[in-house]
């Protein structure tokens, strides 16, 4: 105790006490450093769903609930949403601070050189069925990159594991608008160089061969703000996977695999799609108070998808962002007055009028209005998840890298609290 360091003691039984010291962080709880325990008391913590447990240091982005913080590499998430585009957070996200001019006229040069994937790859999409769900076919082809980049291992140097950056960033938009083509029967279209990050995403979801398309201005910014709200949530169970997988020093690929494939689950991204699905069962104005019915039928601590969720719950900062996007893409693209339209004022009003939903916190929050601007856009609700994944390819690029530099880094192993049998013998078969 004589070195300065704060530490909190602990007895187990008649074990000598173990001193744990404490670990400060610059925002949010402070941490047990726990490393030492199993070897000085011969114990190990139990926290099922890593709920009370810290298993690294990151520089990258924090979520604050009590301060209702959401912090990417320190700037709040809301301003770099107003005053950034998606590129520029993602440098952001990966090298810790904004680009200047030159530095973002590179990167979005290097993102427009790598969008395009290989031509062998349409035929790994013809080998899955039309009415393969997009998730599972974003899990398989993102997986599958590495057979087409023989090099894809090699990250030990920053430009190496730079240029995997690149590479996911830019290929993601391409490898998520092929899935949604190939759901509809269409013929994929391929990347533009003139076009904006956001803008490139709507033209190769949205075009056709046939005629012309050009981008709606307000729909790309639209398009940039989600992706900007959606980048990174620190350590979700989807960042901790891309880590986990990242740790045995799995290329990028795969461990970008196993972070989709996380986020496929209904908890995560498929809360947008339950969410759509609610309120078609609603189906119309006339119709919103059922809201207050469902909700009245909820279990204690249980929530509508869309209502009452986010990262920081009704003190989310991307709110009032979220909120103002989805409202400015419904009136751009004719809906605001129409019966979804007014479906959603609706909503909106009942939620945040009725003591019933109030009580519960279960106003909409930032999930619910990025469900109604994709669905406006156009975009199928199977197909939510799949932006989502999009958007957090870079903050979870970033988490892969600052693992592979951390110099505490080392392969991720848990434990285990067994309740299973006691050593017993195999008895002998009856044939024996």
């Amino acid at each position: 105790m004589g070195s300065g360091i704060p530490v909190a003691i602990f007895k187990v039984d008649a074990e000598p006490a173990v001193e744990l010291p404490l670990l400060r962080s610059t925002q949010g709880s402070t941490c047990l450093d726990i490393r030492s325990l199993g070897a000085t008391s011969g114990c190990f913590a139990y926290d099922s769903g890593y709920g009370s447990t810290a298993c690294c240091r990151s520089r990258i982005s924090t979520v604050d609930a009590e301060s209702g913080d959401v912090l990417y590499r320190g700037y709040p998430v809301e301003q770099l949403a107003e005053q950034c585009d998606y590129l520029e957070v993602a440098y952001l996200l990966r090298s810790g601070e904004l680009p200047d001019l030159r530095q973002r006229a590179s990167f979005a040069a290097a993102i427009g050189r790598q969008a395009a994937l290989h031509e062998q790859m349409v035929k790994l999409y013809e080998g899955f069925r039309r009415d393969a769900r997009p998730m599972a076919v974003m899990v398989g082809v993102v997986g599958a990159l590495s057979a087409f980049d023989h090099a894809a291992g090699e990250f030990n140097a920053p430009e190496q594991r730079q240029l995997r950056f690149e590479q996911v960033i830019a290929r993601l938009p391409t490898i998520v608008a092929m899935a949604y083509k190939y759901s509809i029967g269409q013929p994929f279209m391929k990347p533009r160089r003139d076009l904006s990050y956001a803008a490139n995403f709507l033209y190769m979801l949205f075009a056709t061969p046939r005629e012309e398309y050009v981008p709606n201005p307000v729909l790309v910014r639209a398009v940039d703000r989600m992706l900007t709200l959606h980048a990174d949530c620190g350590l979700d169970a989807a960042s901790a996977t891309v880590r986990m997988a990242g740790s045995s020093g799995a290329n990028p690929y795969a461990c970008l695999s196993a972070g989709i494939a996380c986020l496929s689950g209904k908890a995560l991204g498929g809360s947008g799609e339950a969410c759509l699905a609610m309120l078609a069962g609603i189906g119309d104005a006339a119709r919103a108070g059922e809201l207050v019915a469902r909700a009245r039928e909820l279990p204690a601590g249980a929530r509508l998808p869309g209502f009452g969720g986010g990262v920081c719950g009704a003190e989310d900062p991307r709110l009032p962002v979220m909120r103002e996007t989805c409202h400015e893409v419904l009136r751009e693209t004719g809906l605001a007055d129409g019966r979804f339209g007014r479906l959603v004022r609706a909503i909106e009003g009942v939620a945040l009028e009725d003591r019933v939903l109030a009580e519960r916190r279960l106003q909409p929050d930032t999930e619910f209005y990025c469900t109604v601007a994709q669905h406006a856009l156009g975009v199928p609700s199977s197909m939510f998840a799949c932006t989502q994944a999009m958007a957090r390819a870079a903050g979870w690029m970033a988490h892969w890298e600052e693992m592979l530099t951390d110099p505490e880094y080392r392969i991720a192993r848990p434990r285990q609290l067994y309740t299973g049998p006691l050593r017993r013998p195999l008895a002998a078969s009856p044939a024996g």
